[in-house]
């Protein structure tokens, strides 16, 4: 399979990964917190992130990469953009901690991981709504809002977040709409697989 385009400077992008042949990537609570701060080390400084959700054997993330200076870092013989190389060295940091600690070997994430570019607001307020959405999808929680490892509660409190809330809430014309269209997902047309393609 050919590689996938890197990442473009000043793009949004929905990005989405599962564990290979099905295998979970979070088996405890430890893991999730894990994930999150190699998250905030190396997608961080290059990418903005507008919602997440992890979950036991995948994860989605919606971000926007963010202009850098055109430098490059390599990675064998390939030279990777920053936000592309930040996520190679994000999934290589948590399967090595994966591996090391629950004595495993060999790959966790599947390769290459997705990535779809954000073409339209539309398709971005969808997409947020499905991400937090997913708890429920996969019938993990009830109540989606349950759900510890997404960003839907960090839009509603005052509390400090690295997700962009505000930007978030003015999609959705603000912190009610946006209650509303999480709670009635017919307000807004849903993704269907040709979004994914």
């Amino acid at each position: 399979m050919p590689s996938p385009p890197p990442l473009e400077p000043n793009c949004f992008y929905h990005v989405f990964n599962r564990g290979i042949n099905g295998e979970n990537l979070f088996r405890e609570e430890r893991n999730y917190e894990h994930f999150l701060r190699l998250y905030a080390q190396y997608i961080e400084p290059v990418a903005q992130t507008f919602a997440y959700c992890l979950m036991r054997n995948h994860f989605h993330i919606a971000i926007r990469v963010k202009e850098i200076a055109p430098t490059t870092v390599g990675l064998g013989l390939r030279k990777l953009p920053p936000a592309s190389q930040g996520f190679a060295n994000l999934f290589n940091a948590y399967s090595k901690a994966i591996n090391k600690a629950y004595g495993r070997t060999g790959g966790l994430f599947e390769n290459p991981y997705r990535r779809i570019l954000i073409h339209s607001d539309s398709y971005f307020a969808r997409l947020i709504a499905y991400i937090h959405r997913n708890p429920y999808k996969h019938g993990f929680v009830e109540d989606f809002r349950d759900w510890k490892w997404s960003s839907y509660q960090a839009m509603l409190t005052e509390s400090h977040t690295k997700v962009q809330r505000e930007q978030v809430l003015a999609w959705f014309h603000g912190r009610e709409g946006y209650i509303e269209t999480h709670r009635d997902l017919q307000l807004l047309p849903a993704l269907t697989e040709q979004d994914f393609l």
